[in-house]
This record gives C-alpha cells, sequence and structure tokens, in this order.
C-alpha cells in the first residue's frame, strides 16, 4: 500500500542558549548563518528584543518578510517562535515574583498585575508575527500558579486544585483563540515549574480549556527523564497533540544522597541532569521512531542544556545527531510484493462467501 508520509523536518536549533554580545550570537543574521555552518535547516527564534522584536512583527508584514529573507539568505528558516519566558508571566504565584521579574522590561519589575497584562498581550502578538511568517507552531510556557503545591504536604484543601485549573484556563483562553484566529498551534513545553508538568496536569488544563484544538504540546523527553516518566507511552497517549519537538538528552543517576527533587544542588551533583545529545539516557531511536510512527512531520529542534559539555561542541555534534535518527517514512509497506491486485470476488473466495 503506497504512502504519502513526509518525515520529520531537521535538523533545527533553538538560538535562546546560545544568545549573546559576540559574534555570531549578536544578532539574528549571525547567528542563521552560524546554524546554517553547522548544518541546521532551520532556527527556533525566541522573541527577545536583540533578536525579534516581537510587536514590530506584529505589526508590521514587510518587517517579518524582511527577517524571513535574512534567514533564507542565511541557509536555515525560522520553525517557529519561542515566548517561554512571556508565558512564564502569565501565571506567577506571588513567591516567585521577585525572581521572575527578570522575564520582563525594567518598567515592570515590582508591578505584577501590569506584568500580566504585558505578557498576555506579547502572546497575542506572537499570534500575529506568527502567521505573518507562515509559521503553524508556537512554543512557549503555561506559568504556574500551583507549582507550592506539587507535592500533597500539607495536605489541599478540596477544590483547589480544580479553583487554580480554572484561574489558568480564564488567562489562557482569550490567548488560544487569538492563536485560533491566526491558525496557529500554542505548544506548551510541558516541564517542571510550571502548572502543565505531565500528561496528568496537561488533562487538567485542556478540560479546563473546553479541549481547545490549539493547546498542545512541545515534546521534550529530558523533562520526563528528570521526573522518572515513560516518555515512549507520553508519546503513545497524546501524539494527536504534540506539535513540536525539542531534541534534548538527560541522565537520571539517583543515589543515597538525592534523587528527584535534587537536594537544592548544583546541576552537576543532581541526580537528574541535562545532557549533550548522545550523552545522556534518552532513548532517541525510539521517539523519533515512535513519532515517525504517528505521522509528526513537524521540526526536530536542538535545545542544547548540559552541565559538562561546552555550548559549542553541543552545537556542532548537534546536527548530525539529529540527522541520523530522521526516519523516511516507507513509501511502501515491505510485504507489498507478495500482495495482489485488490478483488472482492477473490476476498469472499479466501473468506468462504462463494462456493
Amino acid at each position: 500500500m503506497a504512502t504519502n508520509q513526509q518525515p520529520i523536518k531537521g535538523p533545527a536549533i533553538f538560538l535562546a542558549q546560545f544568545m549573546g554580545k559576540e559574534a555570531p550570537f549578536d544578532t539574528l543574521e549571525n547567528m542563521a548563518k552560524w546554524a546554517a555552518s553547522l548544518g541546521y535547516k532551520g532556527i527556533q527564534v525566541p522573541t527577545d528584543p536583540s533578536l525579534f522584536d516581537l510587536e514590530k512583527a506584529a505589526e508590521s508584514q514587510e518587517y517579518c518578510d524582511n527577517i524571513a529573507k535574512i534567514c533564507k539568505d542565511a541557509g536555515v528558516e525560522i520553525t517557529e517562535l519561542s515566548t517561554h519566558l512571556q508565558g512564564q508571566l502569565v501565571a506567577v504565584h506571588p513567591a516567585y515574583d521577585e525572581l521572575f521579574d527578570n522575564f520582563a522590561p525594567a518598567h515592570l519589575h515590582g508591578k505584577p498585575q501590569e506584568r500580566t497584562e504585558w505578557a498576555i498581550n506579547q502572546l497575542k502578538c506572537a499570534a500575529i508575527a506568527s502567521k505573518r511568517l507562515g509559521l503553524k507552531a508556537h512554543a512557549t510556557f503555561s506559568g504556574a500558579l500551583m507549582w507550592h503545591l506539587v507535592y500533597p504536604w500539607p495536605q489541599r484543601p478540596a477544590g483547589l486544585v480544580e479553583q487554580g485549573f480554572a484561574e489558568l484556563a480564564k488567562r489562557w483562553k482569550p490567548i488560544l483563540d487569538a492563536f485560533d484566529d491566526a491558525g496557529v498551534d500554542v505548544c506548551y513545553e510541558i516541564h517542571p515549574g510550571e502548572d502543565l508538568h505531565d500528561g496528568a496536569s496537561f488533562e487538567q488544563f485542556l478540560k479546563a480549556v473546553d479541549d481547545h484544538p490549539r493547546a498542545n504540546i512541545l515534546f521534550d523527553p529530558s523533562h520526563f527523564v528528570l521526573q522518572q516518566l515513560d516518555y515512549l507511552d507520553f508519546i503513545d497517549r497524546y501524539h494527536s497533540r504534540i506539535k513540536m519537538f525539542h531534541v534534548k538528552d538527560a541522565e537520571f543517576n539517583p543515589n543515597g544522597r538525592n534523587g528527584v527533587y535534587g537536594g537544592y544542588q548544583d546541576w552537576q551533583d543532581r541526580a537528574g541532569r541535562f545532557r549533550s545529545l548522545g550523552d545522556g539516557q534518552v532513548d532517541f531511536k525510539g521517539i523519533f521512531s515512535k513519532l515517525t510512527q504517528y505521522g509528526f512531520t513537524g521540526w526536530a529542534v536542538l535545545e542544547w542544556e548540559c552541565c559538562l559539555k561546552d555550548s559549542a561542541q553541543g552545537a556542532a555534534e548537534g546536527a548530525p545527531f539529529i540527522a541520523s535518527h530522521i526516519i523516511e517514512p516507507s513509501k511502501y509497506a515491505f510485504d507489498d510484493f507478495a500482495g495482489g491486485d485488490v478483488s472482492e470476488a477473490k476476498n469472499n473466495r479466501i473468506l468462504g462467501l462463494e462456493r
């Protein structure tokens, strides 16, 4: 039987961890050329003002066309935009106000309500900017009102979690509607520190937003390794909502000193830690196989975070690693040679229905 399934696109790279003040990490044009020189075909762009003016992009098709041309001339295309920092600010518990102030412009520091309104507007701008760029998916965080409640001690009052998800949904529904108008999926990175940090919490959010079609998933297996969650079974369960993919490695080596919670240790000393591609424990062959099986045709995007290896080495190794894992879907079943033409009469005879 012939199929027309396309392969996963890639390799691509998320630029956030590489941004800097020195060339080639100082401008989008320089970073695009750098990524292309390493063999990447796409770049996922954080909406940091030093690289990408989100509000201008929402206002000007000409600006977006110029950005797209800069990337194309460099040899890459934009895979998605990212508002991880702004998404985090859509919902912040007061205990984290001062820590998360750094994610917002200085004039909003110490003003949590204004900061939230700014973040929501940023996401709506991202919907329009994504549409102007011809993108179909967008990367972000959900934010968190309940992360301090992740361990059930003291006992949580009845209805508290449901009320938390109702408030989170209230903030996100207008944003999801804006993305729906733009024809773009919102892909929440399922991540510790967010109210959407595993399958169960994503399901509760999905219920609260009435199964909104634009509420989808950025799949990153590294965060599941650190939680000891079965990331292959996660794909089986939620593949219809997985619209983005971060290729990121991790390892979990618990001992008598620390485990999942990490004991407040630095990254090198934690039981769970992020690694460069191929240096950790993630079964990427299994992941690429599952995603191909379920017809995922989005981008495979390197997100580099490693507590040991230099970023330049990690980036250089990432492109060939991803390329080697991309599966070209078979156009025919391997046993087609043994079949025959479609014949209802023949099938009836085989079934014993004609005598």
